[in-house]
C-alpha cells in the first residue's frame, strides 16, 4: 500500500520565490529513489501562507530511506556558515497511507 507524505512549509511573502527557486534547482533529485511515485510542490493560493510538498512512496521503508541517505545528505550543505537560510519559517510532516484513489476514465 502506498504511502503519502505531505510536509507543510510555513513560508513568508518574501521567501516564496526563494523557495520555489530552491525546488527548482534540485528538481528531479527524489525521482531515482526506490519506492518513489509522485511528487508535486504546491503553492499557497489564498488563505495560507503553508505551501504543501507531496509525495508518495511505495511504502514507508522506501521513504525513510530516501530520508536518510538522498535527503539527509541533500540539505547537509558545506561547512558551518556555508550553507543558505532556510526559506520557510516552520515545517510539519504529515503522513497518510493510500485507501483509495482514481484517475481519469479512459
Amino acid at each position: 500500500m502506498s504511502v503519502v507524505k505531505i510536509n507543510v512549509l510555513t513560508v513568508p511573502a518574501e521567501q516564496r520565490e526563494t523557495l520555489e527557486k530552491r525546488f527548482a534547482s534540485r528538481a528531479h533529485a527524489v525521482e531515482n529513489s526506490d519506492g518513489f511515485e509522485w511528487f508535486e510542490l504546491l503553492r499557497p493560493v489564498e488563505g495560507t501562507d503553508s505551501y504543501l510538498v507531496y509525495t508518495r512512496w511505495k511504502d514507508e521503508e522506501s521513504f525513510q530511506a530516501w530520508m536518510e541517505g538522498p535527503m539527509k545528505s541533500a540539505h547537509q550543505g558545506g561547512a558551518e556558515g556555508e550553507r543558505p537560510k532556510p526559506a520557510a519559517s516552520d515545517s510539519t510532516l504529515w503522513s497518510f497511507e493510500v485507501v483509495q484513489s482514481a484517475g481519469p476514465k479512459g
